[in-house]
């Protein structure tokens, strides 16, 4: 089976291949129409998000059997079509689940504590304790939208702190002993910060706005290191200026490109520049997966599901 890599990953994903029997074949600079001219070619793909897989680039791969997303999700791809065409579709949100939650954590902490802008002060010459009073986790009730891998982790991780975890998701009997599954209504009613762990779906597009917010029945904290697009930035920014949110960690935002490489947009948009002067948001540049462990994780994880599948294939 030929295999084309279209994104450069860590070199274990293509020696598990290779040593598996796959025909391994690299092309991480092509644009998209010239991989439609050679796809037809090949047997598998592999990437990460440097362009989407449409219907149109799936027509072309007339022989292709997989698709491997070294990441958690699938939104760049169409899915329901490549469903049609008989492909199977590979993701590894196993492979980043302890990076996205120990992110979400560590951004938590940082707010509740202000550790960046006291950081900035004390760098200024500034020694400002009372200011910089914080918060602790415990004895506060943290909401998670979305219980899969990502929720799920971060759920664990919070185990230790004396809080109380509460889960909503559209699949019903996920929690466990580390979140009981609510009503989205019961979430809004008792949550003192919201972390989302949902994938880009049409769902989820726009999901966090203004009526949502209106729905919480006191002040919370905002983390989102799931996808950009869930969350309107204008409605957060709105309801940051009125404390409706007390804060925000958003290692994801709306602008992103597909590829999520870089913003889109050259001209910032008002609420953006609104967002990045506020000391009570603590922004990243969508890293929470991005370590030095999840990047061999992934790769391990995508190289075991393609070998098990496609076993009898390269035998």
């Amino acid at each position: 089976m030929k295999i084309l890599h279209l994104d450069q990953n860590h070199p274990l994903l293509l020696q598990q291949l290779t040593q598996a029997g796959f025909d391994c074949h690299l092309d991480y600079t092509s644009s998209k129409q010239d991989i439609e001219k050679i796809i037809a070619s090949y047997n598998g793909i592999v990437i990460r998000s440097r362009f989407k897989i449409d219907k149109q680039f799936i027509d072309a791969a007339t022989n292709l059997k997989f698709i491997a997303r070294v990441g958690a999700g699938l939104e760049s791809i169409d899915i329901s079509y490549a469903a049609r065409k008989n492909i199977t579709l590979f993701a590894a949100p196993q492979g980043n689940k302890t990076a996205v939650a120990e992110h979400a954590l560590g951004m938590l902490l940082s707010l509740f504590n202000k550790l960046n802008s006291a950081d900035r002060q004390v760098k200024a010459g500034q020694w400002n304790r009372e200011l910089n009073r914080g918060l602790e986790i415990q004895g506060k009730t943290i909401g998670i939208i979305g219980y899969g891998n990502m929720g799920r982790s971060f759920a664990e991780k919070l185990k230790g702190f004396n809080c109380e975890v509460l889960c909503y998701d559209i699949k019903k009997d996920v929690g466990d002993k580390n979140a009981t599954q609510v009503s989205l209504q019961h979430l809004q009613e008792k949550a003192d910060v919201l972390s989302l762990h949902t994938p880009w779906t049409p769902q989820t597009n726009n999901m966090i706005d203004a009526a949502f917010i209106a729905e919480f029945k006191k002040p919370f904290w905002l983390i989102n290191t799931a996808r950009g697009k869930s969350v309107v930035t204008k409605d957060v920014v709105r309801a940051l200026k009125s404390g409706a949110i007390l804060g925000a960690g958003l290692d994801v935002l709306e602008y992103e490109k597909s590829s999520f490489e870089t913003l889109f947009t050259e001209k910032i948009p008002l609420e953006l520049e609104e967002l990045l002067a506020m000391d009570n948001v603590l922004l990243s540049p969508h890293i929470a997966g991005w370590t030095i462990e999840s990047k061999e994780k992934l790769a391990q994880v995508i190289a075991h599901k393609i070998t098990t599948t496609f076993k009898k294939e390269i035998q």
